[in-house]
């Protein structure tokens, strides 16, 4: 009997940084992930907060994409991010079964703080969109310097200018 392989090789980067194409606009990450039933109400909708939850796991996606690695952050005492503030508007429902794609675009990242654009789409529709605010801690929850390198990375994201529309899945306004 052979063992099972390591569990890092069972979860995957689900999520890939898209170029905007427009060398003055930065690039945007998009998560998939499909509907299942415990996503949804009785009437097959998905459930409000689950967007919430479906942008803070796109967020974090965005994070091992871009190499910083949270768990050890929290394991050598360096810090972490928390959400200051969420704010969502919805738009339109998902239902059971529809794959969704989240789209990640930096609003502004400074040296203790970030905004982050994030969208919900089905194909052409747009589902849900909101705007989260992080900041970076200390284990004594005091604000904190984000990790130099942490910085560099999200560099390679950030905007040179707001959210346009070139931020968008393509064919998307």
């Amino acid at each position: 009997m052979t063992s099972p392989p390591p569990l890092t090789s069972l979860a995957p980067v689900n999520g890939t940084i898209v170029p905007s194409g427009n060398e003055d606009a930065s690039g945007s990450h998009h998560y998939p992930l499909r509907v299942y039933y415990d996503d949804t109400d009785a009437g097959g909708v998905v459930y409000h907060a689950n967007y919430v939850a479906w942008f803070e796991r796109a967020r974090s996606d965005l994070l091992e994409v871009l190499g910083i690695d949270q768990s050890a952050a929290l394991e050598d005492g360096s810090g972490l991010y928390t959400v200051a503030e969420v704010h969502v508007r919805y738009l339109a429902p998902a239902r059971l079964g529809d794959t969704v794609i989240i789209v990640t675009t930096a609003q502004q990242v400074g040296k203790v703080r970030c905004t982050l654009h994030q969208t919900a789409w089905r194909g052409e529709t747009k589902l849900a969109e909101g705007v989260v605010k992080v900041g970076f801690i200390g284990r004594d929850g005091r604000p904190r310097r984000q990790p130099e390198a942490w910085q560099q990375a999200f560099a390679t994201f950030s905007p040179v200018h707001p959210i346009t529309p070139a931020s968008a899945p393509e064919g998307h306004e």
